[in-house]
């Protein structure tokens, strides 16, 4: 009977203490009420400099971070994303960040955006408007730098008889737009240098490797691929080998964007020059947006300053440090 007697006490004493135990806080979730709302509309998921500035605006625009973004995928699709801002619009976002699908046809729905008192913010790709002040600024990459450091690479480095496939992205993007003017305007320097394929492959592997799978079908010669990103590029290298030829020894590939599976690609051999383009632009958007919360004017164009990679100046510590 005792014993039976101290086991029921010492059962309430643990009872009692454990409901007397401070229990852990439970993390405090933001207020809704308090979050700054960022409409973003992003041309879509068609590569992986794509994917990794998505999930940086994401990361950026946390609930932690003060932010509640609203995001939507335009699927290549310029009217998604005019329509998409007028969603944005009619919920009252405070800000929207647009990554333009094309450069021209924003002058309409900019103004209405105006009209509501809500701040554009550009991302990435450019556009051409009347009136300017139509969007707040833009922040991206300079891409007919881009193009030009492509072409003073194979300057350097490629004989001065080439024969030059261009896979183009999606025609009227500010970065297929840099880029081939970059091509083009070295091919007016140098005789030697023949384009013996030009279309545009949309930025995506399939189709990259669907054209180059083309050309070797109808046997076309040719000594360089000018791959306007890095999925394209994937997509070339894997019709080359398929035909039995050798990436970056049989046919020099140049591409842009620089991001870590490409890198190793050239580690390897098999991508001969990567020109970079930041994609992380999250922060560098939400440092704009927290300028115009204290009543600052940001810059109305920032660029990014970017690199490029080659055998001689990339090592995996690079890569690794990257992020995308």
């Amino acid at each position: 009977m005792k014993k039976g007697f101290l086991l029921a006490q010492l059962l309430c004493l643990c009872v009692l203490l454990c409901a007397c135990a401070p229990r852990a806080a439970e993390p405090v979730k933001p207020d809704e009420a308090q979050l700054t709302v960022v409409g973003f509309s992003q041309v879509g998921a068609e590569s992986d400099w794509r994917l990794g500035n998505t999930s940086s605006m994401v990361q950026a625009f946390s609930a932690e971070n003060g932010y509640r973004l609203i995001l939507e995928d335009a699927q290549q699709k310029q009217e998604k994303q005019i329509t998409a801002i007028r969603n944005f619009i009619n919920q009252g976002v405070d800000y929207i960040v647009l990554a333009p699908t094309t450069e021209n046809g924003w002058d309409t729905v900019l103004s209405e955006a105006r009209a509501a008192g809500i701040p554009v913010i550009l991302v990435d790709r450019r556009i051409e408007v009347e009136d300017e002040s139509l969007f707040t600024c833009w922040v991206g990459s300079d891409f007919r730098r881009e193009g030009d450091t492509a072409a003073r690479w194979m300057e350097e480095n490629l004989p001065e008889t080439l024969r030059i496939v261009h896979l183009q992205g999606n025609i009227g993007s500010s970065a297929q737009i840099g880029r081939t003017e970059g091509l083009m305007a070295a091919l007016q320097k140098h005789p030697g240098w023949e384009l013996v394929f030009q279309a545009p492959g949309d930025f995506t592997q399939a189709k990259g490797q669907e054209l180059i799978e083309s050309l070797l079908r109808e046997k076309t010669a040719f000594d360089v691929i000018y791959s306007e990103n890095d999925n394209m590029a994937y997509g070339a290298i894997d019709a080359l080998k398929a035909a039995g030829l050798t990436p970056g020894r049989d046919v020099s590939i140049l591409s842009f964007d620089a991001s870590a599976a490409a890198l190793r690609l050239v580690l390897s051999g098999e991508i001969n020059l990567d020109v970079e383009c930041n994609p992380l632009h999250g922060p560098r958007v939400r440092a704009i947006i927290e300028q115009l919360r204290r009543g600052e004017t940001p810059a109305k164009y920032t660029y990014v300053d970017e690199t490029s990679f080659d055998a001689e100046n990339l090592t995996e510590g690079i890569i690794v440090q990257r992020g995308y």
